[in-house]
């Protein structure tokens, strides 16, 4: 059989179209990857009908058939089984003349999933070496949003293979990568970078591909590929489906020749009709030699945002101790307490009040609302939290665009509690995006630049808070996981509330090496009651028996119980003024006259001179 790469310069290939909307139409919701063992009659019909209708470039059933994404299902221990079977089904379906792909999908694809740089490159290397070992004719590596993802798999994949590989990029905004680099350029980097074949599948129809197609070049050695998608998805009955008459895709085939494709597709609402229609409208196979590209405006039109009128919480905790003390909106609509409490813990001088993003899953005054009023009405800086678990990808956008022009600077990126501890157990979990993703948009947000790489035309202004347990048994992992968060881009870090002096002394020696700056979480006990529920019920926060012990003292009486609250808090305190700069205090029911007292405090230990040096963060504070 003719080699694909040879084949490919000769002449322009069709390639199929979407498997899993095929099988999707069909009833399947499940695993597209494990039918290859459970009903391999389904795929191989799938890959005959796009044989039929003219394809001379099919792709194996394992878009998603690697450890991460399979052990969604269970299936992580079938790795080499699924991939195997994969690359036999589609020999069975290939004629001679037929070629055939292995398929390995972006792993951070437009809806994330959890996994370190380590991970993806070890799960990519498990499967690919599967396909390798089955003898496909050439890897293709589609629908990649994260450029440096697709860097990444690439390098392994040409060091380990000869094979002709094809990277397909996909995109939110036509012409530009989810890092805002250009589309000429990224197919640039991945030609010199080894790819065969560079190009651009799903994200869009093909009108919106040809767009961007006409700011590429003609690559020096590699060719071009375009796999676009019938058409946008239309949600009816609880079912996407796509509306996109076949015969439009014909019409547009040769376009896709003049913009010198050389290996032309169908990705998501693509059928063996598409595939037909592409056969039929290609009337001519020939290369094209040169064409006209159109220019790419490369600057993004962006402009600062006007300075802040006073320091940030990173630039104060580096020069001296801070405070910031949560304060959480109501659950209610009537705010008098909260603003009242605000307004107490501004006078004593707290450095921000911090909002939780409806804290144990449970329902509150939105804490941008609040924030902004907190603002406005008593002159405090807000610092609010922002979770994973309730907005989508869009509403995590607009949402930071919300705050941008609130003028609402500090944030806290967190993964969010899940609902099922919360208020309405049977609502969803949106997680879009990991806590270090959501840090990583935060910051992309501070260079003008949206997740899909289009120009904000404003750069924002956001400093970035991470959140830290170190309520663990394995402290030197969640250490592991800070300096994840600080490669994604967090400026400074809080800590779930802590109940020991050891435990703040145990964190300040594995955190020594860290140069950002960590406030120490710490919320005052009201009653026994209170400790034993925080103890036992609260993920991530854990109380000493000792702590329990003295709160039981005090079992029933509520005046009592307050002032050994103090008393506890006080004496971590202490502890924490030793050895860290900052110190964020957890209001407990409103009452913020506890946290007054506490900040009051700390005020007159700062004051006074009888903390010890502590050096973080490249800063000495006395």
């Amino acid at each position: 059989m003719a080699n694909l790469l040879e084949t490919m310069k000769e002449r322009i290939l069709i390639g199929d179209g979407a498997m899993g909307t095929l099988l999707y139409t069909n009833g399947v919701d499940r695993c597209f990857e494990e039918l290859n063992l459970t009903h391999p009659e389904r795929v191989l019909h799938v890959h005959q009908a796009y044989i039929e209708a003219g394809a001379d470039v099919i792709q194996t059933n394992t878009y998603g058939a690697n450890y991460i994404k399979l052990a969604r299902y269970g299936l992580e221990n079938s790795v080499e089984k699924i991939n195997k079977t994969a690359v036999d089904i589609a020999k069975k379906a290939a004629g001679k003349n037929t070629f055939i792909l292995g398929t390995i999908g972006g792993i951070h694809g437009s809806k994330t999933l959890i996994g370190t740089k380590e991970e993806i490159e070890q799960s990519f290397k498990q499967q690919l070496q599967c396909l390798l070992t089955e003898g496909v004719d050439g890897i293709l590596l589609e629908t990649y949003y994260d450029f440096d993802e697709l860097t990444t798999v690439l390098n392994i994949a040409r060091q380990a293979t000869d094979i002709p590989i094809i990277t397909n990029v996909s995109m939110h905004e036509a012409g530009v990568l989810q890092n805002g680099l250009a589309l000429a350029d990224a197919l640039q980097q991945l030609e010199a970078l080894g790819a065969d074949v560079v190009g651009v599948n799903c994200g869009s129809g093909p009108y919106h591909i040809l767009k961007a197609l006409e700011e590429v070049p003609l690559p020096k050695k590699a060719l071009l590929a375009a796999y676009p998608n019938a058409s946008f998805p239309s949600y009816t009955d609880g079912k996407l489906t796509y509306e996109n008459e076949p015969d439009y895709f014909g019409k547009l085939a040769l376009n896709f020749r003049e913009e010198g494709v050389g290996l032309l597709g169908g990705c998501c609402g693509t059928t063996p009709a598409h595939i037909r229609a592409l056969v039929e409208g290609l009337t001519n196979r020939a290369h094209v030699q040169d064409k006209q590209v159109k220019a790419h405006d490369a600057k993004v039109n962006v402009t600062d945002s006007k300075a802040l009128d006073k320091p940030t919480l990173l630039e104060t905790v580096q020069k001296r101790h801070s405070i910031i003390v949560e304060l959480d909106a109501p659950k209610h609509l009537n705010t008098a307490t909260f603003f009242e409490g605000a307004q107490a813990l501004h006078d004593v001088g707290v450095d921000a009040i911090t909002l939780a993003d409806n804290s144990l899953a449970s329902p509150r005054i939105c804490n941008a609302s609040m924030g902004s009023l907190v603002k406005q009405r008593i002159g405090a800086t807000p610092l609010v939290h922002i979770t994973c678990r309730d907005r989508n990808l869009i509403g995590l956008q607009s949402h930071l665009m919300g705050l941008h022009t609130m003028g609402i600077t500090e944030l806290l990126a967190i993964t969010g509690d899940p609902t099922k501890i919360g208020d309405f157990p049977g609502a969803t979990s949106v997680f879009d995006m990991t806590s270090f993703e959501l840090i990583s948009m935060i910051k992309q947000f501070n260079e003008g630049i949206s997740w899909s790489g289009k120009s904000l035309q404003q750069k924002t202004s956001f400093t970035v808070a991470a959140a830290f347990n170190p309520n663990v048994r394995h402290i030197d992992r969640a250490v592991q996981r800070m300096e994840r968060k600080i490669e994604a881009g967090a400026d400074y870090f809080i800590t779930q509330p802590v109940y020991s002096p050891e435990k703040i002394i145990e964190l300040y020696e594995a955190t020594k090496h860290i140069q950002s700056p960590i406030y120490i979480g710490i919320m005052p006990l009201t009653s026994s009651q209170n400790a034993e529920f925080l103890h036992n019920e609260v993920p991530g926060i854990k109380l000493t028996d000792e702590v329990r012990a003295r709160m039981g003292l005090f079992a029933g009486d509520r005046e009592q119980s307050t002032r050994e609250g103090i008393a506890l808090a006080k004496e971590l305190i202490d502890v924490a003024l030793e050895h860290f700069h900052g110190i964020y205090l957890i209001t407990p029911f409103m009452r913020y006259d506890m946290t007054v007292d506490l900040t009051k405090y700390i005020n007159e230990k700062v004051g006074a001179g009888v903390t010890k040096k502590v050096e973080q963060a490249g800063s000495v504070v006395y």
